[in-house]
């Protein structure tokens, strides 16, 4: 069974892991691989408290941590937030990210009162893009050489998903 809790700082490690996997981060348009267990360790702190952002650990039913995702830029007037996952590789493929993204998007829509929440990828993550598809998100645009990511300017495409189209049945 798959659900979401506050992050903790047993999920450092778990953190560490996907933040320095070359393999992962080629599909990030920031760069983790500096990313020390202090700064984990802050950012998890402060994420405990954060009103406008809100991240939350993706874990199995041994409470084991399988990635974080996050509505972040939450804005309470305009009814919106950014969506954004990271997932270990261990849980890429497992139905993880999906149970974990449905879940905070019932959050969003329910708890939150959210009418809109979006996304932003690199254009040449196709693995992203089906997954995001396949959630329900629907492509709103995109931005050309938007983006300095691994040394080139990057294309972002950005996705929404709305309220009275989002469907929460299979959770």
């Amino acid at each position: 069974m798959i659900r979401l809790r506050e992050l903790q700082m047993k999920d450092a490690d778990g953190m560490l892991e996907w933040m320095h996997d070359p393999e992962l981060m080629k599909n990030f348009r920031f760069d983790a691989s500096s990313m020390t267990r202090q700064k984990v360790e802050a950012f998890i702190a402060e994420s405990l408290i954060d009103e406008v952002n809100k991240h939350f650990a993706v874990v199995d039913e041994d409470d084991e941590y399988l990635g974080t995702i996050s509505i972040k830029d939450i804005d309470p007037i305009s009814k919106n937030g950014e969506y954004a996952i990271a997932m270990r590789k261990k849980a890429i493929g497992s139905g993880a990210a999906l149970k974990g993204t449905k879940l905070i998007l019932a959050k969003a829509f329910k708890e939150w009162d959210l009418e809109k929440v979006y996304l932003n990828v690199l254009t040449e993550n196709r693995r992203a893009i089906r997954f995001y598809e396949k959630v329900g998100f629907l492509e709103e645009g995109q931005f050309k050489k938007h983006v300095l990511a691994h040394g080139s300017l990057r294309d972002l495409t950005w996705f929404a998903i709305f309220k009275e189209a989002y469907n929460d049945e299979g959770l």
